[in-house]
């Protein structure tokens, strides 16, 4: 075990180490096993994960859980695959129950995390990948906004309007003419360099 979790941080004495402290190392312990585990589908992750968030609820109390320290945040390997999935699957729809799964959560505690990671909610997170996309796709291709629509996993040209407007302040159309013409201007012009779209949060992740 000591080979395998090399990156681990030992565990002191129990015998003079507070309760609650020794369950953190614990906590540490298991998540450095299920972050060994991320690549492969082994069915010890599940019990992993149980055992600890049952040692979680017994040392952070859900009223206490939300002070701002990384507790309760998702870890730098579930960042990535949380990341991964939704990208891969961005033309579909993309369900909480689904990204839950990947770690074998429930939907609630899941939700509760990627909130205190990324600082929005798995939704908001996803429209807004998307809206991205969408302008990256406006800058690169003459695809239609209609066929933009779609490949990035709005339901029609409306849909995407909605949204890119809530989010850049101006229509897709608008806002593709005037980075087109930048663009020619001054060369590419990327996505996260426009000051329609605020860059991501910086993200809180689990130690």
């Amino acid at each position: 075990m000591e080979g395998h979790l090399g990156g681990a941080p030992a565990v002191s004495n129990p015998g003079r180490t507070r309760p609650r402290e020794w369950m953190h190392q614990v906590i540490t312990l298991l998540e450095a096993a299920l972050g060994e585990l991320h690549d492969e589908v082994h069915p010890a992750q599940g019990t992993l994960l149980e055992a600890a968030s049952l040692l979680r609820q017994q040392i952070d109390p859900p009223a206490a859980s939300e002070v701002p320290d990384g507790r309760g945040c998702l870890l730098a390997w579930q960042v990535r695959k949380v990341r991964d999935y939704i990208d891969s699957h961005i033309t579909g729809p993309v369900f909480v129950a689904d990204l839950s799964a990947l770690f074998q959560r429930s939907e609630a505690h899941f939700s509760r995390s990627f909130k205190r990671t990324f600082g929005e909610s798995p939704h908001a997170f996803l429209v807004r990948r998307r809206v991205e996309l969408a302008a990256q796709f406006m800058l690169t291709t003459d695809s239609s906004l209609s066929d933009i629509a779609l490949r990035c996993g709005f339901s029609d040209q409306a849909h995407l309007c909605k949204h890119f407007r809530q989010a850049a302040g101006e229509t897709p159309s608008a806002w593709r003419r005037t980075h087109r013409s930048h663009q020619l201007a001054n060369d590419r012009v990327g996505l996260t360099q426009s000051p329609a779209f605020s860059p991501e949060p910086m993200l809180r992740t689990g130690s």
